[in-house]
């Protein structure tokens, strides 16, 4: 077997190139592979003149999470470190469980550590025997490529650390833990021994204490394998996200180049399902979304391509909605429910009341938006302000049948058909409001003022315009 260089070698070897401010820093647990991590990230930063920064984050989840904290900080004086914690509460630990909502809080903290201190390189102590935990867990999760790739060496992981300008780096990735143990041992440094390790409660320690000794008793180096595997599945995904890239090119300019951020149904439908699978994965992961399963692609797929054009279509995504929009597919964000929508919120009425008492701008949360009352521009027809002041108006969506006349020489349509003409989706529509004066129709949201009422002559002249919140 190839002998493994020395860990200060190896973890040199393995830094990215900082920036010029010469900052680097470690997430710093007080545990066995943090401790070897700091001091070798301390020793490799005094001979290369770059400031060396240690964050601790501080989860309240143990009864000596004080007396790490103050472990931590005492070792970093020792060393001339500059040292920095946070302190978090968990969030969310019904929905996600400990583990992930720990994980997900400890690296929002740890961003914003480094935002604080202007630190733009933050180094983690994953080793070897951690790639391969991680691997076997995804495995067991029934995850594709992208899981199975493991951990890289760096990454922005801008998601995670909230933090769009950090490079996350592993410099020990290639280590084993047993070799920084052997180091651990050899330079005599003290660290801590969290209890929850030993817990089988939690996902790795289950692994790492009852299934990877079993591993290693009858599979003697199945670390390097299982990292090898990582890394054959690394180069799989990039062959699949090159692939994606192809296609999502193709699927945005396909057709309609003005439509912007929006896929091709018809290019879709020219693609093989695993295809269409890849292709929407990598949209949503360019969007910053969570990855969805394939059975939500699958019924995703299924929905939208067979709808007929003018469907209101709409599947729910955790974190948007996919809408389906004049043969294109779009990410649309998911909006709130509005009272204004409730009947039964104004008396079995969905309008609300109001009289124009000369202000620029009146708020409707129920209606989610502010109606906007300006000038009209010279020899544009306007409402008369005299006269405005004088209607009982009343504000709310639409009822059906409504019908706008934009200007004399225009013909009368009902409001379905601007906003058609106009490339209005559906779902918009719904939560456009119209304002009128004794039932007759003044304005409606994205489209504009109805001529009837309107006049060019003499005072002033106002109009209304529509702005969602």
């Amino acid at each position: 077997m190839k002998k493994s260089p020395p860990l200060d070698t190896l973890f040199a070897a393995s830094l990215p190139a900082l920036p010029d401010n010469r900052k680097l820093a470690i997430a710093y647990s007080g545990g066995l592979d943090s401790t070897v991590l700091l001091h070798l990230a301390q020793a490799w930063a005094i001979e290369a003149n770059v400031a060396l920064y240690a964050f601790h984050i501080h989860h309240g989840l143990s009864p000596n999470a004080d007396a790490w904290e103050a472990h931590c900080a005492q070792q970093c004086a020792a060393l001339n470190v500059t040292f920095g914690a946070r302190r978090i509460t968990l969030a969310g630990v019904k929905q996600s469980g400990v583990e992930a909502a720990a994980r997900k809080q400890r690296y929002a903290a740890l961003g914003d550590l480094c935002r604080e201190h202007g630190v733009q390189v933050l180094l983690t102590a994953h080793h070897l025997d951690d790639q391969a935990e991680t691997v076997l867990l995804q495995l067991l999760r029934g995850s594709g490529t992208a899981g199975l790739s493991g951990m890289d060496g760096s990454n922005s992981a801008a998601g995670l650390l909230q933090h769009d300008s950090l490079l996350l780096a592993r410099p020990l990735l290639a280590a084993s833990r047993r070799q920084l143990e052997a180091y651990q041992q050899a330079h005599g440094v003290p660290h801590i021994e969290d209890e929850s390790n030993a817990d089988p409660r939690y996902a790795r320690n289950a692994l790492r204490n009852l299934v990877m000794p079993a591993l290693a008793q009858h599979f003697p180096g199945f670390q390097e394998r299982f990292a090898r595997s990582a890394q054959h599945a690394q180069s799989a995904q990039r062959l699949l996200d090159e692939l994606a890239d192809q296609d999502l090119a193709a699927a945005l300019a396909r057709d309609l180049p003005a439509a912007g951020d929006t896929l091709s149904i018809a290019y879709l439908q020219t693609l093989s399902l695993d295809r269409s699978y890849n292709l929407l994965r990598r949209w949503f992961h360019q969007r910053g979304l969570s990855m969805p399963s394939t059975a939500w692609l699958h019924q995703m797929l299924e929905q939208l391509l067979s709808a007929r054009e003018d469907a209101n279509l709409c599947v729910t995504h955790p974190e948007c909605e996919v809408r389906r929009h004049r043969g294109r597919l779009m990410l649309a964000p998911r909006l709130p429910e509005l009272a204004g929508m409730r009947e039964d919120k104004f008396d079995d009425a969905p309008e609300q009341a109001f009289r124009w008492r000369g202000e620029t701008r009146i708020d409707f949360p129920d209606y989610g938006g502010v109606l906007h009352v300006d000038d009209a521009a010279p020899g544009q027809g306007g409402l008369a302000e005299h006269w405005l002041l004088q209607q009982a108006l009343t504000l709310g969506f639409r009822s059906g049948g409504e019908t706008l006349k934009p200007a004399p020489n225009r013909p009368t349509r009902a409001l379905k058909r601007h906003y058609q003409a106009l490339g209005v989706p559906a779902w918009e529509r719904e939560r456009l409001p119209v304002v009128k004066a004794g039932g007759q129709l003044l304005f409606a949201g994205g489209i504009g003022m109805d001529c009837h009422h309107l006049s060019a002559d003499g005072g002033k002249r106002l109009i209304f315009r529509w702005e969602a919140k």
